[in-house]
């Protein structure tokens, strides 16, 4: 029963790679709590040894996890952090050479001539850097997409957590061009924030002016920091295998082979499924690895912010995803947008249509094109496949349309025969977000676009509410409803948290707060809800975003 549930669950998220690594990607397993172990007493036994230098110890951390994890891919990881550190170091060379040229000068047109000089090399040294590392990160994990079925070149052709690892590093050689901050002197400390080992399987995508404090400095154990690291790990492992795992094998019977004849309500059943699966993976992943971090001293950037309860799909993707968001933002989206000409578009737009449309138009385009274009990458960065090349553009166009026919939006609110509360309105918008959203999962679970058509078709002309139930039990699993039942009960408590988090009531803060006999019974539940997950179905054996 078990290995037919890993079978089908493992099926999807080990689809880039099907070399076993299982003991790392398994949280619970011995090895990687022995590793965990190790490293925190080696940590903060070291005090006299590395004092001042104890980062040193997390750099060992990180370097022996990613040798163990994939020796072939530190070649590549070596490769990113040492041409984009030595890159933003010539990038500061360069600057201070033309403070010191222009001292020289007197005369205001002489100091441009140099300034002009010294920025166009400084250019060539980014756009040269970028494009290396870009090319194998294109190369690496497009190369592998197209070459999956060949055995042996998978580990080297995609190295884990190289699309993390790379936009972490382009966003730290941007900063430094920009001036945002002076680059690291210290190659080893830069080659940390690089390869802190909790980020390459998850991420999230972090920056270096926000990480750096925390990561660098000395930290001494402290026994509240780390239970409240414990409960955001054991908070992770509920979502992951209580609700992820669980549902996992039913939805591959699902989507991987669909039947021409499925219903459409039993579509829709899986895309919701999928919904919460894909939230509780990710997102219990995203704990798991911030908890670890944790237990070090060492905070890193919020990924999600309860995305369900999101009122627009812009507002969706500023709680999905956090940090991959906002790397699109600032290194993509406002590179694009403030493009001369994007701006000379916007300009034609205000003087084609005068009036209030005109300056609507004239703001947003150039918003909307810049939009599209960073969905279409964010969806190329998930992989090569056209179904996710589709669900990005999906999410582009519906943003873009948005925002471009908001004024009727607006306008047509206004002149309702009918008025609801705020609240009321709230909830609306939240439903609507959510149904708009788990239109775009369409595209990025069911991967066949046949199948994809067949789902749409069904979901719309065969809904057939009542077929249901026994095409839920035709699936060949005898085990189905159980699993099901499982993680529709750690579904309600994941939404009671969402709830709680979302009206700004700090859970954990709270939990800690209360009497022992409480906190234990809590967490004496979650953990047997854990056991009892793993008596119905096997662990797929990995995170479905450790394959990017």
């Amino acid at each position: 029963m078990q290995k037919a549930a890993s079978d089908l669950s493992g099926k999807r998220a080990g689809s880039c790679r099907e070399i076993d690594r299982s003991w790392y990607m398994e949280f619970y397993s011995l090895q990687f709590i022995f590793f965990i172990s190790f490293w925190l007493v080696l940590y903060y036994g070291s005090g006299r040894l590395f004092k001042g230098r104890k980062w040193v110890v997390l750099l060992g951390a990180s370097l022996s996890f990613y040798a163990i994890l994939e020796w072939k891919g530190v070649f590549f990881l070596l490769t990113t952090a040492g041409t984009t550190w030595l890159s933003a170091g010539l990038l500061d060379v360069l600057w201070d050479r033309c403070r010191e040229e222009r001292k020289k000068l007197a005369d205001r047109k002489e100091k441009a001539a140099v300034k002009s000089s010294f920025q166009k090399k400084r250019r060539r040294v980014l756009v040269l850097c970028l494009l290396l590392n870009f090319g194998i990160l294109a190369l690496l994990k497009y190369t592998g997409d197209i070459l999956k079925d060949i055995s042996g070149w998978k580990s080297l052709l995609i190295p884990v957590g190289i699309s993390f690892y790379t936009f972490q590093s382009i966003s730290y050689l941007i900063d430094v061009y920009n001036e945002k901050y002076e680059s690291e002197k210290n190659f080893w400390k830069y080659l940390l924030f690089v390869s802190w080992f909790p980020q390459l399987l998850e991420g999230p995508i972090n920056r270096y002016d926000a990480m750096k404090s925390s990561l660098f400095q000395d930290h001494d154990w402290d026994s509240q920091r780390a239970y409240e690291a414990l409960l955001l790990i054991l908070y992770g492992l509920f979502k992951k295998y209580v609700i992820a795992e669980q549902l996992s094998p039913l939805i591959s019977q699902m989507f991987d082979q669909v039947d021409v004849n499925i219903p459409g309500s039993v579509v829709v059943c899986g895309i919701l499924m999928y919904s919460a699966q894909q939230y509780a993976d990710f997102s219990g992943g995203i704990d798991i690895v911030l908890g670890v971090s944790r237990l070090f001293g060492v905070s890193m950037a919020q990924n999600f912010r309860q995305p369900y309860f999101a009122t627009s799909l812009g507002d969706f993707w500023r709680r999905w995803h956090i940090s991959l968001g906002a790397w699109m933002r600032d290194y993509v989206f406002y590179p694009l947008a403030l493009l001369p000409g994007m701006q000379k578009l916007g300009k034609w737009f205000v003087k084609r249509f005068p009036g209030k449309w005109g300056k609507h138009l004239g703001r947003i385009v150039p918003a909307c094109l810049a939009n599209i274009v960073v969905f279409v990458i964010v969806g190329i960065w998930h992989g090569a496949q056209e179904h996710y090349l589709t669900w990005g553009l999906y999410n582009g166009l519906v943003i873009a349309a948005s925002d471009l026919l908001r004024p009727l939006f607006a306008s047509a609110a206004e002149h309702a025969p009918f008025s609801v509360s705020e609240r009321c309105a709230h909830i609306l918008r939240v439903i609507r977000t959510f149904l708009i959203v788990n239109i775009g999962w369409y595209f990025d679970r069911i991967e066949d676009f046949g199948y994809r058509m067949i789902c749409f078709r069904n979901t719309v002309c065969h809904f057939e509410l009542s077929r249901l139930k026994p095409t839920l039990y035709s699936y060949n699993l005898d085990y189905v409803m159980k699993p099901v039942g499982i993680a529709a009960l750690g579904i309600l408590v994941v939404l009671a948290v969402s709830l709680m988090s979302e009206n700004h009531i700090d859970v954990r803060g709270r939990l800690m707060k209360m009497p022992a006999w409480v906190q234990a019974g809590v967490l004496t539940a979650a953990m047997v809800m854990i056991l009892f997950a793993f008596v119905f179905t096997a662990p797929s054996g990995g995170f479905l975003y450790a394959q990017f």
